[in-house]
């Protein structure tokens, strides 16, 4: 049974055009090609990335947010209520539960929101998080850029060639996996679900764009996500610190990059490149059109995040910056545009 798994999980017109078989992509002295089991080496590298996250924020991330003066929000706690308790994570009828605790119904409301101030995540992990997330995606755009910039220069080696897609798709993989297995333990955020399907659909493109050898294009779309991530991720911790001007004007980058990359150059280059040059080597299969599907429903997400970006910066010049704008450099439309950051950030923290 696991043999005909096996065969049909690996039949070569799955992955690969016709007139193409296995037997063509052997390695030899001068060239070596991607295989499956290259993807191996990404959960040992997620284990790695997991250790190096926890010295990561807590030798650097969290003495900066010292310096910082980072400081979480102090709450009042719940008194213990098993009956409350119980209730907490459904929506009960307040007064039905006054008549089950004899409590008014003010200090009923008071215990809900005591407790639900309980399971907020604090400011100083937020920020450690955000600060991982903004150092992964510089060293990773910028080892991007250089293994494109020397599979340029080296095309002729293919074995170079390969040791550079390799190590990049390895740390990408490793990440989103690493992402996978913190999620239990991470800020809880309201797109959970989301973050775990888009996590998991990541893995998914990248093993497959890698074995089915659509690597270059890969690299690219990996960079073209990683360059404008660095400004979001900076933009919140940023806010985090209290430097608003600083989080609004890397905001007000992002916005504008991740308009260039993600419906200019993503669509009309990228998917433009994997649909129409594949066509004319090799007949339309399976790998190519899984993978432009992918990539589309990629675009399409990208679409939805730049609708709530240009809601939430239409709503702050339109409605925030004229009843503002007689008000100091300080007051509240520089807070105004700082919590609409951290919103967006919060919305879009799973690109």
């Amino acid at each position: 049974m696991l043999q005909t798994l096996g065969k049909w999980l690996w039949w070569e017109r799955l992955w690969l055009p016709a007139n193409v078989s296995w037997s063509d992509l052997t390695d030899s002295e001068d060239r070596v090609y991607a295989k499956a089991s290259h993807l191996y080496a990404a959960l040992p590298c997620a284990l790695c990335m997991l250790l190096v996250r926890y010295a990561f924020e807590r030798y650097l991330a969290t003495p900066l947010a010292d310096i910082w003066e980072i400081r979480d929000k102090v709450h009042f706690t719940a008194e213990p209520n098993p009956l409350l308790e119980k209730y907490f994570s459904s929506q009960a009828d307040v007064r039905s539960l006054c008549k089950k605790t004899s409590w008014p119904e003010k200090r009923i409301q008071v215990w809900f929101r005591r407790r639900r101030n309980q399971e907020r995540p604090g400011l100083r992990k937020r920020f450690c998080e955000a600060s991982w997330r903004c150092v992964f995606y510089v060293l990773a755009f910028v080892y991007g850029v250089l293994a494109l910039y020397d599979v340029s220069r080296c095309f002729f080696k293919l074995i170079s060639i390969c040791v550079y897609y390799y190590w990049y798709y390895t740390l990408e993989m490793g990440f989103y996996v690493s992402l996978l297995l913190s999620l239990s333990f991470d800020v809880r955020r309201k797109d959970f679900k989301e973050q775990v399907i888009h996590h998991t659909a990541t893995l998914t493109l990248l093993s497959f764009s890698w074995i089915s050898n659509y690597i270059r294009i890969g690299t690219l779309v990996m960079a073209v996500h990683d360059c404008s991530d660095i400004l979001l991720e900076g933009a919140k911790v940023f806010n985090y610190a209290k430097w608003h001007q600083t989080a609004n004007a890397m905001f007000v980058v992002f916005t504008v990059l991740f308009m260039a990359t993600r419906l200019i150059i993503f669509p009309f280059w990228l998917i433009h490149c994997t649909l129409v040059y594949p066509l004319e080597d090799y007949a339309p299969f399976f790998g190519y059109y899984f993978f432009n599907v992918m990539l589309s429903v990629l675009q399409m997400l990208h679409i939805y995040w730049a609708f709530l970006i240009s809601r939430m910066l239409y709503k702050f010049i339109f409605s925030q910056v004229c009843s503002c704008s007689m008000a100091s450099p300080n007051s509240s439309h520089t807070r105004v545009f700082a919590s609409v950051t951290t919103r967006a950030a919060d919305r879009l923290a799973c690109r």
